[in-house]
């Protein structure tokens, strides 16, 4: 991470990083290196993930509302910085590596849409959310605006849009209408 940001900037890309800086930076030797990643995109993401899970928890024991604002907010927060440039590249990286984006799919990726997913089945069973609703769909629906907005821009990633992500996608997954959209 040191070598991709330093002092809430960018140092270098992904696409510039090498097996040597890493491992100098480790201080150890590139078959050390190897021994435990099979490339720099994998260390890449084993940074990022290190850095990224332990600030954007969901909450546990919160209506689901408040913990899928509070997860958009921290997730929304770290990709208004040096991380969001950084997810940005690794899908980059991706789109020219495979196994890249195999590797991100499998180690952030899934993970993260699970616990999104077990999130929207609270939803279901505590009555938030209507009742033939596919978690996974939305989940998509929630968190596929911050991806684009964090690869094309346009909108600030802010706590402004993670409101309004939760509110629009509360009310039109909603198990009941509210009395203002029943007239």
């Amino acid at each position: 991470m040191d070598l991709l940001v330093r002092d809430g900037r960018r140092a270098i890309t992904v696409q510039k990083l090498t097996m040597e800086a890493i491992a100098k930076r480790a201080k150890v030797s590139k078959a050390t290196i190897y021994r435990w990643w099979p490339n720099k995109a994998a260390v890449v993401i084993d940074a990022f993930m290190e850095n990224h899970l332990a600030h954007t928890r969901i909450p546990e024991g919160v209506p689901v509302r408040e913990a899928l604002l509070t997860h958009l907010k921290s997730l929304i927060s770290r990709y208004a910085g040096p991380q969001g440039k950084l997810v940005a590249q690794i899908i980059a990286e991706g789109q020219y590596d495979p196994e890249t984006m195999a590797n991100f799919r499998a180690r952030f990726w899934q993970e993260r849409a699970a616990a999104v997913e077990k999130l929207m089945r609270r939803g279901i069973d505590e009555g938030v959310f209507r009742s033939d609703l596919d978690p996974a769909s939305a989940a998509q629906m929630f968190y596929a605006p911050v991806y684009f907005h964090l690869l094309f821009g346009g909108v600030p990633l802010d706590d402004a849009l993670a409101e309004q992500l939760v509110d629009l996608g509360i009310r039109g997954l909603a198990a009941h209408p509210s009395p203002d959209e029943e007239s």
